[in-house]
Parts: C-alpha cells; structure tokens; sequence
C-alpha cells in the first residue's frame, strides 16, 4: 500500500448521531494538517459538511435496543460486509471507527488482519464490564483514542497503543456556568429554589426511575414548599410518559420542557438525574448532583456479575471517588433519594467543594479534543 503522507485517504466509519460530531471535528482537524487529504467511510450530516464522501446514510447503522437490532440484523450484516470490502478496494491509509464498537470494532478486525492501519476512537466500556473484550480490541487496532483520562490507563495496563485527547463537550462548555441566562432562557425565577430531574431518554428508562424519582419530589415538595422542578423531555413519546405520571400528582410546582436539558442543567441548584452521558454534562456544569439507577431484576443480575468498576457515574469515576451518591437498583428509595437531594440544598460549603472539583476535572478534559486525536493519528500515519 503506497502511503499518502501529505494528502492521505482517511476512512471514517461513524454510527449514530454523537459520532458524526466527533468524526467532523476530527476531520476538519486533519484537513488543517493535511490539506490535500480525502475522506470516506460512513457519517452523517456532519461529517459529509466537513468533506466526507458515505458510502451509505448513516442512520441505517442507528438502531438502539437488543429487538430493534435483531430484527435489523440481516441488513446491518450486510453493510458490514460491503464496507469491508470498499475498504479493501481503496486501501485507506488509516480507517477510523467512531463509538459503535459492535459494529465498527468487527470490520477494524478484518481491515487489520489485511495490513490496513486501524484507529478506535471512543473506548467501550470495556474497563468496566466484559473486561475479556480487551484481547480482541488489541488484535484489531493499531490506536484507541480514549476521551476520559481513566479509560486511557485501563489501556496502557494492558499493552494496547492509546492516546488520551480530551472529551469535546469539555470544550464546548464554558467552564463558568451561566444560571441566570439559563433560568431566563426557560423563564424561571432568577431567585427560585430549583431541582433539575433528569429521568434519562429511552422509554424503559423512564419507565424504572420516574415513578421512583416522582414519589422523591412529592416528599420533598412536602418538606420545601418553595421548591421548584424542571423536567427535560427528550423527545415527544418521553414527554408524554412524564406527563402521564404527572397527572397524578397536580399539585407539584413543575416545569416540563421540550429537551434543553443541558439549559435545564445549567437553571438548577441540584441535579437529580439517570446514570449516562448526561452526568458528564452535569459536572461540566458543576453541579451537585444525585444519580440513580435501575433496570429489570434479571438484567442487573446478570450484568451486576460482569461489572468489575467500583462506580458507575462518570463524575465518581473521574474524581476516582465517590463525589456524588450512587443510588443503584435497591438503594433507589424514596427516603434515599431526599436524603441526598437535602443533603446538597442543606449543606452548601459541600456543594461549593464538590464544584471546585468538578470544576478541575472540567480543565483536564478540556483542550482541544479533535486536534489531539488528529495529532495522534497523524503520528501513527507518518510512523
């Protein structure tokens, strides 16, 4: 394979929304290093703005859930094995997977077993559960691009080449958390008293945890008159889930709002919120926050067999302590839950610390993330 070094051919492979993001900023960071460089792959919007040319639409590789996936899984299949063999025709310098490692990690294989350079760029979660996954992510890539600084020692522990580039959000929030805009923005009282309540984005999510969160804000309600909580609404089926379980309770002093849940984030005073990406944003936002979680009894018990991580929240994970409370499948009570969202209302010189941490972690993640993975992959072009 002759080596394009001032203008190479890049393949990005990108799978949902969050990955198309990152693949634009990652190959806008290398069009700056390379001018003449030529991009191709599978991405979205984005990415096709920023020059990339999709063999296919991306959204047929966006499918979420174990039924929707079998019941795509002839065709998704099928577009593995002619992305694998475009690839082989061009001959890429490097391919780039983005996130969507049961889809991307697979054909990294097959490209690498042919003597094509691979990169992974988003870490599974293999650090914390299926640790196992490590021995086949070390024979496909030739570099993991990892976005939290954890997941790269996990890496360097066990003799895979990685590189540590910062998360984007990092950079794309400011470190200064502007409330008053955010309160303003969705008409809140500037001086008001607020919980943020976030109850995650899928149905079934929403199903384990609003009735168990609902059940908290009317105890607290009780207890604090004045409080008020905001509600995010990923989309329009979440919001009628939420307002359905509302209706029972026509008294709470509620804002529900259609998504803006960063927004929503940046108005509160507390956070009570589903573990996910979106406790990330929390502490990118420095706020004290109290993170939940709950699934069917036989799903906790097979994956609570395979989980090896001492935290599940991101925040708790990257301070390497346990910096906000973790109320997981049991401990999610209703008692449980106002004790923790008191205990920040009741104990602001906490809050205020747990903020200046927060805030420290936010400008170690922050930096230039797309041009950090650029440098990384142009260093393993030009080795």
């Amino acid at each position: 394979m002759a080596q394009r070094k001032d203008a190479p051919l890049v393949a990005l492979i990108a799978g949902e929304a969050s990955g198309d993001i990152l693949g634009a900023g990652l190959m806008q960071a290398l069009a700056a290093r390379y001018p003449g460089a030529r991009f191709i792959g599978v991405g979205g919007e984005e990415m096709a703005e920023a020059g990339l040319t999709s063999l296919f639409p991306m959204e047929k590789l966006s499918v979420m859930g174990i039924t929707e996936v079998l019941s795509h899984l002839p065709e998704l299949l099928r577009l593995r094995k002619s992305l694998v063999r475009f690839l082989l025709e061009q001959k890429p310098d490097v391919v780039i997977g983005i996130d969507s490692p049961d889809f991307t990690l697979p054909i990294a294989r097959r490209l690498h077993d042919r003597g094509l350079k691979t990169v992974h760029y988003v870490s599974p979660s293999v650090w914390a559960w299926r640790q196992g996954r490590i021995k086949g992510i070390k024979k496909s890539i030739d570099l993991m691009l990892t976005l939290l600084p954890f997941e790269a020692r996990f890496y360097e522990q066990h003799q895979v080449p990685v590189a540590f580039v910062g998360h984007p959000l990092a950079d794309r929030i400011p470190l200064e958390t502007d409330v008053p805009g955010a309160r303003k923005a969705l008409g809140l009282d500037a001086q008001a008293r607020i919980l943020a309540v976030l109850p995650g984005s899928r149905g079934g999510e929403v199903g384990q945890l609003m009735p168990a969160f609902l059940e908290a804000m009317v105890v607290l309600n009780q207890q604090d008159p004045a409080l008020h909580f905001v509600i995010p609404a990923a989309n329009n089926a979440r919001r009628e889930q939420i307002q359905a379980l509302l209706d029972a309770q026509p008294d709470l002093p509620v804002s529900l709002v259609d998504g803006q849940s960063r927004t929503v984030m940046a108005a509160a005073d507390v956070v009570l919120m589903a573990s996910g990406t979106a406790t990330l944003e929390g502490l990118l936002l420095t706020k004290p926050m109290v993170v939940g979680y709950r699934v069917g009894a036989v799903t906790y018990a097979i994956v609570s067999r395979l989980i090896k991580s001492e935290f599940v929240s991101l925040p708790n994970l990257l301070c390497r302590q346990e910096m906000v409370p973790e109320l997981i499948q049991e401990g999610l009570t209703t008692d449980a839950i106002v004790a923790a969202v008191r205990r920040w209302f009741d104990q602001p010189e906490q809050a205020q610390a747990l903020k200046a941490r927060f805030q420290d972690v936010h400008e170690q993640l922050r930096g230039g993330a797309s041009e950090k993975a650029a440098a990384a992959v142009a260093k393993l072009l030009e080795a």
